[in-house]
């Protein structure tokens, strides 16, 4: 989706990437076990930062999702056959990597009659198996509403559960079109309920810069609250080329700032908030706040 004219990014906006041996190593350790990482498949601007201190977003479930969200750089279409080796490989990567916390997220995989969910708990547990001190985040998809799938995950018992709700909902038609803001609240509810299981923490995250308002934002975070969220990150959103959705805006640091305190004064226990935040930045932090 180009634009006319591409907005200039800001000097608060520039970093400088280095490439050192762990950047080097990580990247033939993740070849060498035919893995993905969301931190190459999204062009993630923090991929140097992560992989030069040894950490790394890893995504499950193939490279090809089955939704068109127009943010995302993550390939779109008909996803091949379920990898029954991945869970081994993954923890091997976790092993390898000597993980403290390890972060995993997947593609949609909305043709698959429990969305993945089994895959899902058959990672967390082969990561755990091999890495018995290892804590995990899990980064989930919406199963469509599933909470069937969404207890398989749950059974796995991962320490974090994360579920992105991504924007606003009034921007949903054109930034999450095959998703929906209620249904991403009631996976948050849902996953919140296990808390009298195990002491779960539940987590979401949104970018800034679509056309949102600040109301908008606001009203967000309270219902985020409402549906017993306690972290969430809130980053600027850059487009991954000129065919994804534009940037409307850059949000200035200070911003940033203030709607952190807006939303730990409305009830969220931690606001991970910056131009350069996203869902998995300094995701380790986030199991003790």
């Amino acid at each position: 989706m180009p634009r006319a004219k591409q907005l200039r990014r800001p000097e608060w906006l520039k970093v400088r990437l280095e490439t050192g041996e762990d950047y080097k190593d990580l990247k033939e350790l993740v070849g060498d076990l035919s893995l993905n990482t969301v931190c190459q498949e999204a062009n993630c601007p923090n991929l140097h930062e992560c992989w030069n201190a040894r950490t790394a977003t890893f995504m499950i479930l193939g490279e090809i999702c089955t939704r068109h969200c127009s943010f995302c750089s993550v390939a779109k279409g008909r996803p091949g056959a379920v990898d029954l080796d991945e869970p081994r490989r993954l923890a091997e990567a976790v092993r390898r990597m000597d993980c403290r916390h390890a972060v995993l997220t997947s593609v949609d995989r909305d043709d698959l009659a429990d969305g993945g969910a089994s895959v899902w708990a058959a990672c967390i547990r082969a990561v755990r198996e091999v890495n018995p001190g290892t804590t995990l985040e899990v980064l989930i998809p919406d199963f469509q509403g599933d909470t069937e799938a969404l207890a398989v995950v749950m059974a796995a018992r991962p320490e974090v559960l994360s579920h992105n709700v991504e924007t606003v909902p009034d921007l949903y038609r054109r930034v999450r079109p095959d998703a929906d803001f209620q249904q991403s609240l009631d996976v948050l509810k849902h996953a919140a309920g296990w808390k009298s299981e195990y002491p779960v923490r539940i987590k979401s995250g949104m970018m800034l810069g679509l056309g949102e308002t600040r109301e908008q934002v606001t009203r967000a975070m309270e219902r985020l609250c409402e549906h017993r969220c306690e972290i969430l990150t809130l980053g600027q959103y850059l487009p991954p080329t000129r065919r994804h959705l534009p940037v409307e805006r850059f949000v200035p640091p200070e911003e940033f700032a203030e709607l952190k305190e807006l939303g730990e004064s409305l009830g969220l226990v931690h606001v991970e908030s910056g131009p350069f935040v996203r869902s998995s930045y300094r995701a380790e932090r986030h199991l003790h706040v």
